[in-house]
């Protein structure tokens, strides 16, 4: 075990392979501070580079961001515009550390409400870190799962009628297949922050068998040490998927057994011991 899981006393093999984050309370944030609600966001643009950075180290497969939802247009048209605003900054200031980092980076949701540059932008950072093999990093951008499985299921729908799916050969993961999220694994634990217990939206199929943490904490001030404190939590979480207590503790002593007796570990162990 490598000194970064030591110092966040985080076991590698317990950790999820696909985290979800409702980044909610930047406005809160601003306004308990009386600043201007962008001023929260703005804060909250340099958290996910921290937490992103983290989940880096942490070696997960998947970190997805819900920055803004689909009904969030709905939102003062100074504050959407503030956001797209930073949505632009950060496409720039951050696209040579997500290409240096093996980052792969994609962007959910409806991209036809989407500015032509934003998109453009967007697409081209897809396109260039398609080749990754580090963390997904999916930023969910007018969003909302509800029209993300619409869009699957007309998806479907149009190779059907052109002949290249039957009806009968649409099963759960073909059907995946088509989701924004397509080639990613299933999110197994979703976090929201600011307190609030709702899922808004977010990831409904894909977070059929996720582990949920709602965290007081609001978006700008969610830190390492509190995202290392809920990932612990997972760890320590037991995770049935319909099987009974007893078949849990089976497979997971089969798995320790396993992880014990493997190279790596093996390694580890006489690195420790030298």
């Amino acid at each position: 075990m490598n000194e970064f899981f030591q110092k966040w006393e985080l076991d590698p093999l317990k950790l999820p392979r696909h985290v979800g984050i409702i980044m909610d309370g930047n406005g809160r944030w601003a306004t308990a501070r009386r600043l201007p609600r962008v001023a929260g966001h703005k804060k909250g643009v340099e958290r996910v580079n921290e937490i992103t950075e983290f989940a880096v180290h942490c070696g997960l497969q998947a970190l997805t961001l819900y920055a803004f939802s689909d009904e969030n247009w709905r939102r003062p048209e100074e504050e959407v515009s503030a956001l797209m605003s930073l949505l632009r900054w950060y496409l720039k200031a951050e696209r040579n550390k997500i290409l240096e980092n093996n980052i792969r980076f994609r962007l959910i949701g409806d991209r036809g409400k989407l500015s032509s540059d934003i998109l453009e932008m967007a697409t081209k950072l897809e396109d260039d870190s398609s080749a990754n093999t580090g963390l997904n990093l999916c930023i969910a951008l007018s969003y909302g799962s509800r029209g993300e499985i619409l869009r699957a299921v007309r998806r479907v729908l149009d190779k059907i009628n052109a002949g290249e799916l039957y009806p009968a050969d649409v099963d759960e993961q073909s059907f995946e297949d088509h989701l924004d999220t397509a080639g990613l694994p299933g999110v197994d634990m979703v976090v929201r922050t600011s307190g609030e217990q709702r899922i808004s939206n977010f990831l409904l199929w894909q977070s059929a068998y996720a582990e949920y943490f709602f965290e007081n904490t609001p978006w700008p001030d969610f830190s390492e040490s509190i995202f290392a404190s809920l990932l612990k939590q997972y760890s320590n979480r037991e995770r049935r998927f319909g099987r009974t207590p007893e078949q849990v503790r089976q497979s997971s002593v089969s798995s320790e057994s396993k992880r014990k007796n493997s190279p790596t570990h093996l390694k580890s162990v006489k690195a420790t011991h030298r």
